[in-house]
């Protein structure tokens, strides 16, 4: 086997293949990177850990084809630290020599004949733009649950019902969710399966936001399922795919609703975050044109300040969790966000306001979030 390729170009595809790696593997082979250089001129890489894989394809002046299996941490952190010229990779009996400009590096091969095979995406689902993917993404993310013992709540829930599609993250004190179009191959598409949260976040930022992404799942019996885009792509396993249904709980008679300026309000909760400490609300008082935003710690400090607001309906005293509330609003790049709520100890929905639009919500992200109960 013997390849040149721009470095910076394997940089990234090694940074994307690595990504699977065990820290601790398993089986030894289990730590290698499979580099696989076409007559074609393909390259590509690749990471397995028996439950989520992932593959990248450039493009190389391949001068002999081959397939070769190194250490895969120590590959990336080779080329990692490669000065930028381009890089030529040459196979010598059981050692790969990797040569950029003056530096040249030499790694003993693993056994290529014991790596498992890698798994084959399903068919494909349909398609959607990688910038809409990733955004969504991290819109739900923050609700996953990190409690493993769990590892339905660890998951994000997709929902394909023709062209629309949901993603939602929940750990049982709130949900995000996400309501997008998508393309599907089939117009009568439905499927509703659980992804590991860590592994799709980690896909959505690493697939470049121009690309079109690719979601392959059959929609019947599914344990795998297949995302790619730009020349990366990925296989994860599916998490069980029983699951609360969180559309029923979105919806709601609130008695209040609050339209604040969202970039203040959060600028104003993380001033106020400062004096609270673990497990310490902030509390929000709405009254007909203003929010007073609180907090304190015992009686060694607190913060009061009080910004614009504009209320419907009852005046309402509540209180949340800072992290919770925050992480709410990251997820709206509105000029306004809605707050609605049925009192101090039920559940409040925040969702963004479309710009020039006060009377509906559209955005198709909404956030739902249990409330500290006040004890004075």
């Amino acid at each position: 086997m013997e390849f040149r390729v721009d470095r910076q170009t394997l940089a990234e595809a090694v940074a994307w293949a690595a990504r699977t790696l065990p820290a601790r593997p398993a089986l030894p082979v289990l730590a290698g990177m499979l580099i696989e250089a076409t007559a074609e001129g393909e390259l590509s890489l690749a990471g397995f850990d028996y439950e989520v894989s992932a593959r990248a394809a450039v493009e190389a002046a391949v001068a002999e084809p081959g397939r070769v299996l190194v250490p895969g941490r120590l590959l990336a952190e080779i080329v990692r630290s490669l000065p930028a010229h381009p890089v030529d990779v040459t196979l010598k009996g059981s050692e790969v020599v990797v040569r950029c400009g003056p530096a040249e590096f030499g790694l003993l091969t693993l056994p290529v004949e014991d790596y498992p095979t890698l798994p084959q995406p399903p068919a494909r689902a349909g398609t959607i733009p990688g910038d809409l993917f990733a955004a969504a993404v991290a819109q739900v993310v923050p609700a996953a649950g990190k409690d493993d013992t769990l590892p339905m709540l660890t998951g994000v829930r997709m929902d394909f019902e023709g062209d629309t599609l949901w993603l939602a993250c929940t750990d049982r004190y709130r949900i995000a969710a996400r309501e997008l179009t998508w393309a599907p191959s089939e117009p009568d598409f439905t499927a509703g399966v659980v992804v590991p949260a860590r592994t799709l976040a980690d896909t959505a930022r690493a697939i470049r936001p121009d690309a079109e992404v690719a979601i392959d799942l059959t929609g019947t019996a599914d344990t795998l399922i297949g995302v790619s885009g730009g020349g990366r792509s990925m296989t994860s396993r599916l998490l069980d795919d029983q699951y609360i249904n969180y559309k029923a709980r979105l919806t709601g008679t609130w008695s209040s609703v609050a339209l604040v300026r969202a970039a203040p309000f959060v600028e104003a909760i993380k001033r106020a975050a400062l004096v609270t400490e673990r497990g310490t609300p902030i509390r929000l008082s709405f009254t007909a044109d203003e929010v007073s935003i609180r907090a304190a710690s015992g009686d060694s400090a607190r913060a009061n300040e009080s910004l614009a607001a504009d209320l419907s309906g009852d005046d309402v005293d509540i209180a949340f969790s800072p992290q919770f509330l925050l992480d709410g609003l990251a997820g709206i790049d509105t000029e306004y966000a809605r707050l609605e709520c049925a009192g101090p100890t039920k559940a409040a929905l925040l969702t963004a306001v479309p710009d020039g639009d006060d009377a509906k919500d559209d955005t198709g992200f909404r956030y739902m979030v249990m409330p500290v109960r006040l004890t004075s």
